[in-house]
């Protein structure tokens, strides 16, 4: 116990714009020495830590050189960002545990499993900065890092004995690259603090996200980025005890750890979690007291949504901490509370580190015995609840219901293939297209979370979304189970297969829209100059394996059409690796519906698009288009600053994309150019806010409901000054799930079966659905919450309002969406509604 009460923590240091750097020592505690060969930041970056802002290679070169020199540290590569950089996790522990590494990590999985395990060591992970510009803990970890390695005293010998440290010295190595050259290179001589000054305002997109702009923060659960799928394997593989999560808030602030606010935790959290994580704070507090920094906790922050770092781990038996220090955004900064430097954030995340260690020592036994009756408690929490599961299918999108699986698989959810068709509520789920996944496992917690629809909770005030429901987001049909049902424990879910036949001298080739990845092939085939046509409306075909329906939105390849040597050849190179059934056709004069050299056989070329980026725009809806188009679509996509708008030839494009953001600045001169391109041909797509500038420009034949009207809705007699947050709150849609009745029939929704789609919303705007006929593609539904808070006063706006409006002008189309239909990269279901917008919109024949 002397560590944790006799640990000394050295005061912060106070920079000033003329003042030296803190020597690397200086920010650890003061009764340790180091070994000397090991090698020290300062040496390895040839500066002191804060100096500079450090670069992930040099993080990197420097875990790498630790782990060469020490024998308590050892290093794995566990993946690499989308830039190519690597990811690496540290595992710190004695000499003599780094020999038998391998089998403590398996006793202590098995211990898990009700499996005694003698002298349990605590599993401790320490993750850093998964904002890249929040990039005092990603410095702290040189530090840390650096002490567990080369540090001698009782209380690192106490820690490394019997228990192991994971360090994730950067969970966003992209984002930390791009504000690490930010911040030095426009650092000067001399100090500058004023935050006006360039150095502390970075240019868009910030570096708070990764490659693709978005926010890995909230990918844990989604696993769409390379960085949360290897970290969540990593995390599977180790189950820790405590996790970690440092991070930065407004220079204004001071710092906060958890607990955050009690309400507003996860239902399926035990209480005892937070009970832990409390006793931890006080280990904070008290390290945080010494050195006479401000701090606060349980007043703000939420551990609701289990996407996150710090929430993850508390589905799981772990103890997931959030901190947040106030940022310097640069290295010399005036805030509220006087002049903030770049080492006085990073010596607040180290002495957290370090109490983080003091904290989990003296709360050991407690600790290793909640995780270890955690999936006990979990599976008897289970066999209480009174469905026996969930079934979930989707019998034409292959991909989609693959890529949800996989997403399960991710979280070692176990699901199983049905035995035999059923029906669950007058709705037949079929053997071949279903998998039924039980609730009776360790991951109960996480999958009740993944398939609510709640709509109610103790704390209607939420800091991020108020809802993650899985099969909701990939629009597959499911049901929850009451009754037993047979599946198949022998056996995987294949779904159905798929088998081309493509024969030499065919009238044409055909596939169907039906599976997202269709889009992906006919990218493809359109960058290898295949001429191609879609189907305005649906076909039956004689091909050689028999007659074939071909529902709207398929593509046909005819061989009328002077096409590129081998062209089989390339069919099969293209679509091996995709889900999708070629077909040989043997004439053009069909069983059933329209013939193959039809009018409404529509010649596509390859889309030229561009989307609209850069200041005042939303870079993560901007990441969520490119991520769509370059990693799902495959296709090219050009993005150009809206400042940069008027320098264009218009022309030039056939589509133009704009996300939600702020386009009253606009110039005239660049409206009137967007007016003669799209009536000459030009197809404007829009989402959120971008839709009620569409509707003031003229260009949509809609409204939207003002903001003024939305606050009439809400009445705030009677309430008190203590009402004012969750009056705020109330009057705000965070996150939840609205379901909507979609015209099936429309081009935009080619591939679709289903009337009723889900949609994710998170923004207030109400979208008035036109008077005209057949331009609203989507409406909402009469009560459409369907799961995830909104307050009664705005379901009652949202109900019947316009989802998506569509219609011609002049030549051209304009598309509004007035929800994101990308969100996170993981709405799927509605990200088809987007990629429809590309390749379908000339099939659009309805004015406006």
């Amino acid at each position: 116990m002397s560590y944790v009460f006799n640990l000394l923590f050295l005061s912060l240091i106070f920079l000033s714009q003329s003042s030296s750097a803190v020597q690397d020592k200086d920010y650890l505690p003061a009764d340790t020495t180091y070994l000397p060969a090991v090698t020290t930041p300062t040496q390895a970056l040839g500066s002191e830590v804060g100096e500079w802002h450090v670069r992930h290679d040099q993080l990197v070169s420097y875990m790498r050189t630790l782990a060469a020199q020490s024998e308590r540290v050892s290093l794995v590569d566990i993946g690499r960002t989308h830039e190519n950089r690597p990811l690496v996790l540290l595992a710190f522990t004695s000499a003599a545990n780094q020999q038998n590494l391998a089998n403590l990590q398996a006793e202590h999985i098995a211990s898990l499993n009700g499996k005694s395990v003698s002298n349990s060591p605590l599993i401790i992970w320490m993750g850093y900065s998964v904002h890249g510009n929040e990039s005092s803990g990603s410095n702290a970890a040189l530090l840390i890092a650096y002490y567990l390695a080369a540090g001698q005293n009782e209380q690192i010998e106490q820690l490394l004995k019997d228990n192991i440290v994971l360090l994730d010295p950067s969970l966003n190595p992209d984002g930390l690259s791009r504000f690490a050259q930010w911040a030095n290179m426009h650092k000067s001589r001399h100090l500058v603090t004023d935050p006006q000054n360039r150095e502390h305002q970075e240019a868009w997109p910030s570096s708070r996200t990764n490659h693709y702009w978005f926010d890995l923060n909230r990918d844990w659960l989604l696993q769409v980025h390379p960085e949360s799928k290897a970290r969540v394997a990593q995390f599977h593989q180790w189950r820790p005890h405590v996790l970690t999560d440092f991070h930065e808030m407004g220079s204004d602030s001071t710092f906060f750890f958890q607990p955050g606010i009690p309400s507003r935790k996860n239902p399926w959290t035990p209480q005892e979690n937070v009970e832990l994580t409390d006793a931890l704070g006080q280990f904070h507090a008290r390290a945080l007291d010494k050195n006479k920094q401000l701090y606060f906790t349980q007043e703000s922050y939420d551990d609701f949504y289990y996407g996150k770092g710090s929430t993850y781990p508390d589905a799981l038996g772990s103890i997931g901490i959030l901190f947040e220090q106030a940022s310097s955004r640069g290295h010399l900064r005036d805030t509220a509370n006087g002049v903030l430097s770049f080492a006085d954030t990073i010596q607040n995340q180290v002495t957290t580190s370090i109490s983080t260690f003091a904290g989990a020592l003296a709360n050991k036994d407690g600790l290793l015995a909640y995780q270890q009756a955690f999936d006990n408690n979990t599976l008897k929490l289970s066999k209480k609840d009174a469905l026996t599961g969930y079934v979930v299918q989707e019998a034409r999108d292959y991909t989609r219901m693959q890529d949800f699986l996989t997403v399960l698989q991710a979280h070692h959810i176990d699901y199983r293939p049905l035995k035999r068709d059923i029906e669950v509520d007058d709705v037949p789920f079929k053997a071949v297209s279903s998998v039924f996944i039980p609730v009776q496992q360790a991951q109960y917690r996480l999958i009740k979370s993944l398939f609510s629809t709640r709509k109610s909770f103790d704390d209607n005030t939420f800091y991020d979304v108020s809802n993650w429901n899985l099969a909701l987001a990939f629009n597959l049909q499911y049901a929850p189970v009451e009754s037993k049902v047979d599946f198949d424990t022998n056996r995987n879910f294949t779904g159905k297969t798929f088998q081309s036949e493509l024969l030499d001298k065919a009238y044409a080739y055909a596939f169907s829209w039906d599976d997202s990845s269709a889009a992906t092939l006919l990218s493809r085939l359109l960058k290898a100059k295949v001429k191609v046509q879609v189907a305005g409306s649906p076909f039956v075909a004689q091909t050689s394996q028999g007659a074939v329906n071909f529902t709207a939105g398929s593509v046909v390849i005819p061989s009328a059409f002077a096409q590129p040597e081998n062209l089989i050849g390339l069919l099969q190179d293209m679509s091996q690796d995709l889900p999708i059934t070629l077909w040989s056709i043997d004439s053009g004069l069909t069983k059933q519906g329209i013939d193959l050299g039809s009018r409404q056989m529509h010649n596509l070329s390859l889309p030229k698009v561009l989307l609209v980026g850069g200041k005042e725009t939303s870079q993560y809806e901007a990441g969520e288009v490119w991520h769509h188009f370059d990693q799902q679509l495959e296709l090219p996509l050009t993005i150009v600053d809206l400042d940069r708008l008027a320098s264009l030839d218009l022309t030039n494009y056939s589509h133009i994309i704009w996300v939600n953001g702020t386009y009253k600045n606009v110039s005239e001169t660049n409206v009137k150019s967007l007016s003669s391109w799209l009536k000459d041909g030009g197809v404007l797509i829009g989402q959120k806010n971008a839709v009620a500038w569409f509707a003031d420009k003229g260009w949509l034949k809609a409204r939207t409901k003002t903001a003024s009207d939305i606050a009439l809705a809400f009445d705030s007699k009677g309430l008190q000054y203590s009402d004012l947050e969750s009056f705020s709150a109330k009057q705000r849609i965070a996150g939840a799930v609205f379901t909507t009745n979609l015209d099936v029939s429309h081009p935009l929704a080619f591939g679709f079966e289903r009337e009723a789609l889900p949609m994710f919303k998170n923004s207030n705007q109400i979208l008035l659905r036109p008077d005209a006929p057949f331009i609203t593609v989507a409406k909402y539904t009469d009560k459409p919450l369907t799961a995830g808070y909104a307050a009664p006063e705005l379901q009652d706006l949202v109900a019947n309002s316009a989802a998506i409006v569509a219609h011609q002008v002049g030549k051209g189309r304009v598309i509004a969406f007035n929800d994101n239909m990308n969100f996170r990269g993981t709405w799927q279901g509605t990200s088809r509604l987007f990629t429809n917008a590309i390749f379908m919109a000339s099939f659009i024949n309805v004015p406006g």
